[in-house]
């Protein structure tokens, strides 16, 4: 497959690439604000409509089920746009989606607005994602990857805990809109700082979907799916692990998740520089990590030392492997064909493991096995993740050998 580099180069030529990565970050602010602040803003929800908190839950669960369907779906019906229009698209689905959450008069229609705003979701980090890896030398793509990812980052330490404020101190409406705000803001800077013409290779859909049964790319997928549900699982049920284990009073939770929150903005830094590097490297051992982190805190939950530091350190090493992921799965799909549809879908799989971590947890706490045993659980996720990039590190190790031995037969003799 032949890939015309003039076409795809415009945008490093013509335009700063830190513009077209902050512009990407931007809109990972706003998609990551609207996804974690969602549980911050549903106590106001649950009163004004007068549902129960589990209900109200439905704008959290719809909102992943969306993403995890939105990803493929936009990608297909996006296939005829160039990458700024169909950026400028997806933007705008965001910015009506939180409007229509924000203005919904009805439960029913702040749910259709919640969904309609996950649809953008998966579309634009996965296409972010790509046009972030071409606007720099191929030495640096996984740390570009990452400054986008930073917006995901910064949404958990700035964006949630303002949503949230808001939504105390006057009302969810207002913080919807706000969201909203900061979709319109990311629409301009589309406009201002990504050219036009900088389309990727045209989504040829058949040949798309056939390269998803790559077993290579499919185990790169497995990773995103096992890891980090590694760290979701324990972060979901951290109120009773620090309230029934750690001894740690309500008020302090809003703390644990800020160090959790700092975590994940330092481990997104440092695993996107690392793994331009080495990526297979820094994903085994960051995953070898995450593992050993979750035993201990299961382990030792009973000491606040021990529950913050492993919740600071979880979140690091748990997100240190979200780009180097992402970057793992473009490769994958590019050499088997589906540099899109995988790109975007790879982020519903991230989500799939969010909604599987969660799961779990509540199913080894209902088993009976203790406040503390998401941990174990999260650290079986990540064990698992591990073993699985291990198995792909040694795979890639394999046809790197290969390709010596057909370059240079006579290698064959001193191997």
């Amino acid at each position: 497959m032949s890939v015309s580099r003039p076409h795809q180069d415009p945008p490093a030529r013509s335009y700063p690439p830190v513009l077209v990565l902050l512009t990407l970050a931007a809109g990972a602010f706003g998609i990551g604000t609207t996804e974690f602040a969602v549980s911050g803003l549903l106590p106001g929800i649950a009163a004004e409509f007068d549902v129960s908190f589990s209900v109200a839950g439905w704008a959290a669960t719809l909102y992943a089920l969306g993403v995890f369907v939105g990803a493929p779906l936009l990608i297909v019906v996006g296939r005829r746009f160039e990458q700024r229009r169909f950026l400028l698209v997806l933007m705008g689905l965001f910015v009506v989606g939180n409007l229509a959450t924000a203005l919904g008069s009805s439960f029913g229609l702040v749910l259709v607005g919640r969904v309609v705003t996950a649809l953008a979701h998966g579309a634009f980090l996965g296409t972010g994602s790509i046009l972030a890896s071409r606007v720099v030398p191929p030495h640096r793509r996984t740390r570009a990857i990452a400054f986008m990812f930073t917006g995901l980052t910064l949404a958990t330490l700035v964006g949630a805990p303002i949503a949230t404020w808001v939504s105390t101190t006057w009302s969810w409406r207002l913080s919807f809109l706000g969201i909203g705000a900061i979709g319109v803001l990311t629409l301009a800077c589309i406009l201002l700082c990504i050219p036009r013409g900088t389309a990727g290779e045209p989504l040829r859909l058949g040949a798309e979907l056939r390269a998803l049964r790559n077993p290579q790319l499919l185990l790169a997928m497995l990773v995103t799916i096992l890891g980090p549900a590694g760290f979701f699982t324990s972060i979901t049920y951290i109120a009773p692990i620090t309230l029934d284990v750690t001894g740690t009073p309500e008020s302090w939770i809003t703390f644990y998740l800020t160090v959790f929150g700092l975590g994940l903005f330092v481990g997104n830094l440092v695993g996107g520089r690392l793994a331009d590097i080495n990526l297979m490297g820094l994903l085994t051992w960051s995953l070898a990590m995450l593992t050993a982190v979750l035993l201990v805190f299961w382990l030792a939950a009973g000491s606040v030392v021990v529950t913050l530091v492993a919740v600071f350190l979880m979140a690091a090493t748990g997100f240190a492997t979200v780009s180097p992921i992402q970057r793992l799965v473009m490769e994958r799909a590019e050499r088997a064909g589906a540099p899109n549809l995988a790109a975007s879908m790879n982020i519903g799989m991230f989500n799939l493991g969010n909604a599987i971590g969660a799961w779990l947890g509540g199913v080894v706490i209902h088993a009976g096995l203790g406040s503390a045993s998401p941990n174990l659980a999260g650290a079986a996720l990540a064990g698992a993740a591990l073993v699985v990039a291990l198995l792909i590190a040694r795979r890639a190790r394999n046809d790197s050998a290969r390709d010596i031995t057909h370059d240079d037969p006579a290698a064959a003799t001193t191997v």
